[in-house]
């Protein structure tokens, strides 16, 4: 059977995660053999009846991340006030405005007066919480440090929004240029340019071909927008379904990652990630296993995903993360490397692994500002080279036209 442990060494120090056991004798005796004395241990998965069940639906149910720190901020400083846990729910969910979340929230809290587990009843919605939250507080609820695991959480939660917000930030400038550009074009090619085709039109002037592709663009949008419109539509929403399949997920991990500048500021995001979030699981008492298991499941790129999933069969031989990812120089800088390195070495991995988010979340934040500054010269390159073709387009026209008359 499959069991969720909670473990205590002579030093006080918690640990959790989840094994494999034939019964808890076999349990106690594996924990025995690291050092450790079983606390509690309840079994996961075994049995469907008990496992909590997911609706099609709840796995498309989201809600914003400024929404979900707020609750996860909100339930720690409930939880540090004495408020059991149910009646900190009821009160959050009294106090949330949007109708979704509160139901949700209403959701839960039933489950919780029903005997379920707090952990047991997020996991019916993976769409807002995911493997790392739910994980977490099976954590804090199974070594009775709830309010801490929350902190963590929150912190974790902060950090997140805050790289998000930079890397969002940062393409903000580029994307209302380009949608602007867009706009600009078809508005000329749909109203303005036109007009100007029809004095060609009238003179029977031989059109060079950069004129008659311009031309060919015009009459597509002026006599057949609304297929297009919808062919687009098409397409985008095919290359949605494509991005969410292992093939689609796999081609946008490559591209970002072999894009001179995007490729930066990806692997920066991805290492503060990966370093935080291990950190923090430590931190909860997690295994290093189930650890790198739940980071797996977290990471969105394809690459970064897939080893860190490699390197939990290699650790469970007894390799030390520090070499594993030693092999990976391309997506695991060597500053990434080194510093586990040391964390193995002095016993301090979470505390080294903490400093490296944040010098990471720093080096993020330093590329961010200097986005706009690197962008801004390219998108002038594009848009003139945009604007001179037009021009020439139209141009060499008018000259034929001029020479006619001499």
């Amino acid at each position: 059977m499959k069991v969720f442990y909670t473990a205590k060494n002579y030093s006080g120090k918690t640990k959790s995660g989840e094994l494999d056991i034939k019964n808890e004798r076999d349990l106690a005796a594996q924990l025995r053999a690291d050092g450790y004395v079983l606390t509690s241990f309840k079994e996961i998965g075994g049995n469907k009846k008990n496992k909590p069940k997911i609706k099609l639906f709840n796995r498309f149910i989201s809600i914003s991340l400024t929404d979900k720190l707020m609750f996860t901020r909100n339930l720690s400083v409930m939880i540090a006030s004495g408020l059991p846990l149910s009646k900190a729910i009821k009160n959050i969910s009294f106090q949330t405005k949007k109708k979704k979340f509160k139901s949700i929230l209403d959701e839960v809290y039933s489950d919780i007066q029903a005997g379920n587990s707090f952990a047991d009843g997020l996991t019916k919605y993976p769409g807002i919480f995911d493997d790392l939250f739910v994980n977490m507080i099976r954590v804090g609820e199974a070594s009775g440090n709830l309010e801490e695991v929350l902190n963590i959480l929150a912190l974790q939660l902060e950090k997140e929004h805050e790289l998000t917000s930079k890397v969002k930030g940062a393409m903000t400038y580029p994307a209302v240029i380009v949608v602007a550009m867009i706009g600009i074009a078809i508005i000329m090619l749909t109203y303005i340019l036109p007009k100007m085709l029809s004095v060609f039109t009238d003179m029977k002037v031989q059109l060079p071909p950069t004129t008659m592709f311009v031309i060919a663009i015009s009459n597509a949008l002026r006599h057949h927008g609304v297929l297009i419109a919808i062919i687009f539509i098409l397409l985008l929403f095919f290359l949605k379904i494509f991005l969410m399949t292992t093939a689609g997920k796999k081609t946008v991990s490559f591209l970002v990652i072999k894009t001179p500048i995007v490729s930066n500021i990806v692997i920066k995001v991805n290492c503060a990630r990966f370093a935080r979030i291990y950190s923090a699981l430590l931190k909860s008492g997690v295994s290093v296993v189930e650890s790198l298991k739940i980071i797996s499941q977290t990471l969105t790129n394809y690459y970064y995903k897939r080893a860190i999933e490699d390197s939990v069969k290699q650790i469970q031989k007894g390799i030390n993360l520090s070499n594993i990812i030693a092999k990976k120089p391309k997506i695991f800088p060597v500053l990434v490397t080194q510093m586990i390195q040391v964390g193995e070495e002095t016993g301090k991995t979470e505390t080294v692994l903490l400093k490296l988010a944040e010098f990471y979340e720093n080096e993020v934040s330093q590329v961010s500002k200097n986005m706009s500054a690197i962008i801004e010269p390219v998108l002038m390159i594009l848009i003139g080279s945009a604007v001179g073709f037009f021009a020439v387009s139209m141009l060499q026209p008018m000259y034929s036209i001029m020479n006619n008359i001499k």
